[in-house]
């Protein structure tokens, strides 16, 4: 009998230390970047040769943290986490097996020292296990004509501002992460509370790089209130 058992080829590097603040889909947040180091055994510059000549590339990945036992039904956040599907109709990490597939940018194909690669618009965990790579061929994998079921387009974002001891805080944050205002706004502009979280006066959390960032919703106003080291 085959053996099926799958090795990491590297681990992805992201900003997302927590699930919290993780796009639900990829592309959502384009200056979300994933650092990939090939593993020794795989770091070989013929590997990837060819691979720069592609704009966008899969990401075969394992949900490695925090999964659950699969469940035959799912509450979708897109349909307000109160109707279920499912699962092989979701996207949801809670499968019979925790492999995922995630369509992100190729920025850089360094082979100098080892083998790496920097994509954009990642939706993964920061140490997320890579098991393979693919490039993306839009001639066959676009279907413009395409159902999508329950979900109709992106979700509508929030406007993202930030309190005035955010914004001091940012600017000495900057000097370690120059894109960390950007990546704020695109990854709280997604929204990322629960379908039901609906209170103003809640303060919510989450971790970006080795940040806390503090932030509260006033209807569709995302106010950043805090930035400090986690």
């Amino acid at each position: 009998m085959a053996d099926y058992r799958l090795s990491p080829i590297g681990y992805l590097a992201t900003p997302f230390a927590d699930r919290f603040a993780i796009p639900r889909q990829p592309r959502l947040v384009p200056h979300a970047l994933g650092r990939l180091r090939l593993l020794p055994a795989y770091a070989r510059p013929e590997a990837v040769r060819g691979l720069q000549d592609f704009s966008h590339v899969w990401l075969q990945f394992i949900f490695h943290r925090g999964t659950e036992r699969w469940h035959p039904t799912v509450r979708p956040p897109r349909l307000g986490g109160n109707r279920r599907v499912g699962v092989f109709a979701s996207r949801s990490p809670y499968r019979p097996n925790p492999l995922g597939l995630s369509l992100v940018e190729l920025l850089e194909v360094d082979t100098r020292d080892g083998v790496q690669l920097v994509f954009g618009g990642v939706d993964l965990l920061d140490g997320t296990p890579i098991v393979d790579i693919k490039p993306y061929l839009p001639f066959i994998e676009s279907e413009p004509m395409a159902r999508s079921g329950f979900v109709d387009g992106p979700p509508p974002a929030l406007t993202v501002e930030f309190s005035p001891a955010a914004e001091r805080q940012l600017t000495d944050c900057r000097r370690r992460w120059p894109e960390l205002a950007e990546l704020l706004r695109e990854v709280l502009a997604q929204d990322p509370r629960p379908a039901y979280a609906d209170d103003p006066d809640r303060l919510y959390g989450c971790r970006l790089h080795d940040l806390e960032i503090k932030w509260r919703c006033l209807g569709r106003r995302a106010i950043v209130e805090a930035l400090s080291p986690a």
